[in-house]
């Protein structure tokens, strides 16, 4: 049976990297798109929003008229609109440079949208081929994602060092590559069925159930703590900590994805008891965000950032085991609606411990206070930003806790 489905597997584990270009490419080539085309860090920083609100958008649709799509021709048809949107990001601004950041705003609306889909329909894919522990796979499947953002880093970091960024359309051109080979996988793969609920009265159905909404917000703090942590290490660790960018991004960003794949690649090979799991990562990633914010010591901060990829590892794709694993019924709706949950989380918090860290640096008390601590305004704020990034997975503790309590329940059903 397993190799029966291995090509169809191999195309979900490349779709999980196409995510991590995705989601990872845009932030790598900000300083390129400012320095070539004179785009403001504002509009820069606006193509994260949209990235976050286009696969929001898709989770949203998929969470009520899931059963309106023809699921298996949607899942083989989600890594083709990502090349579209690959070649749309790279080809237009090369073309028409007077408008670069409209012809990077549709690629990024276009792969985006492939990645929403991606998010809510290859999760159920993995899930709904025969495993003999079906947990481990849907870690193994996420752990490919972190260590997608690795390679994603280094190779577009050893590319940009060696080659002038005017030929970054290259880099992306090259990474479209990856949806290709999946929209080929795809393709000769046969897609096993998955279950929807048969109408939308139905998923409203399924809204009543309280034990739904606890498994959102505990996803929505998963993604709060992980995506917070990965946004900001590499600012923290330059403005907070003097590391220089080059050394934050490799040691930030990337030291990060490999801990994140390091503790799902762990979980898929000897992990059990997801919901203890949950817990125990919601208080390792308090405990990271606390000492990356009160250290003054340079290492001790690239250890907690770092650590918290471990300790968040599990936030995501733990949330959403154990939520398939409880409402088995819900089918795609479910993970639709864990992953606007999750999405949310990654797409906000992150925004509001920025919009945060800024307030603190222009309040004009800030500087005083400041120098009281030995400290400049940025590291105050840089500082402060992650207090506030710990509130989250500190949320999560008695929430997961409330999880793990109630697993017995679940078990007797």
């Amino acid at each position: 049976m397993e190799a029966k489905f291995k090509r169809l597997k191999i195309a979900c584990y490349t779709t999980n990297i196409t995510m991590s270009v995705v989601g990872n490419l845009s932030p790598i080539l900000f300083l390129t798109f400012h320095s070539l085309y004179g785009i403001s860090y504002s509009l820069l920083g606006l193509l994260v929003l949209i990235n976050f609100c286009t696969q929001l958008g898709i989770d949203l649709v998929f969470s009520f008229f899931s059963h309106k799509f023809n699921i298996p021709k949607t899942v083989k048809l989600t890594p083709v609109i990502a090349v579209v949107g690959l070649l749309v990001y790279a080809i237009l601004p090369m073309l028409f440079p007077s408008y670069s950041y409209l012809g990077i705003v549709i690629g990024t609306v276009i792969f985006s949208a492939a990645s929403g889909l991606a998010e809510v329909l290859i999760s159920p894919v993995i899930a709904a081929i025969p495993a003999k522990d079906p947990d481990r796979e849907m870690s193994k499947l996420h752990s490919i994602y972190a260590w997608g953002v690795v390679g994603v880093v280094v190779v577009s970091t050893v590319y940009l060092l060696l080659v002038d960024n005017t030929y970054w359309y290259f880099l992306a051109l090259f990474f479209a590559l990856i949806p290709l080979l999946s929209a080929l996988l795809f393709a000769g793969s046969e897609i096993p069925k998955m279950d929807t609920p048969e109408k939308t009265t139905g998923a409203l159905h399924l809204l009543k159930n309280k034990g739904i909404w606890l498994s959102v917000f505990a996803i929505f703090l998963g993604g709060a703590a992980e995506c917070t942590m990965a946004q900001w290490a590499s600012g923290y660790l330059e403005q907070s900590l003097g590391i220089p960018k080059v050394y934050g991004d490799l040691f930030g960003v990337a030291m990060f994805a490999m801990m994140l794949g390091l503790g799902r690649s762990l979980y898929a090979k000897i992990g059990k008891n997801v919901e203890r799991v949950l817990l125990l990562g919601g208080i390792g990633a308090a405990i990271c965000y606390g000492l990356a914010a009160v250290t003054p010591f340079p290492i001790l901060g690239l250890a907690a950032c770092g650590f918290a990829g471990f300790c968040t590892s599990m936030l995501w794709p733990g949330n959403l085991v154990v939520a398939s694993n409880r409402f088995p019924t819900g089918g795609v709706f479910i993970y639709a609606l864990m992953a606007a949950g999750g999405d949310l989380g990654a797409s906000v918090v992150p925004q509001a411990v920025g919009i945060i860290t800024d307030l603190t640096v222009s309040h004009p008390e800030a500087a005083a206070f400041a120098e009281s601590l030995s400290l400049t305004p940025d590291q105050l704020g840089m500082k402060l930003g992650m207090l506030v990034g710990m509130l989250f997975p500190l949320i999560g503790i008695p929430v997961y806790a409330a999880i793990l309590k109630g697993k017995k329940k679940y078990q007797q059903q």
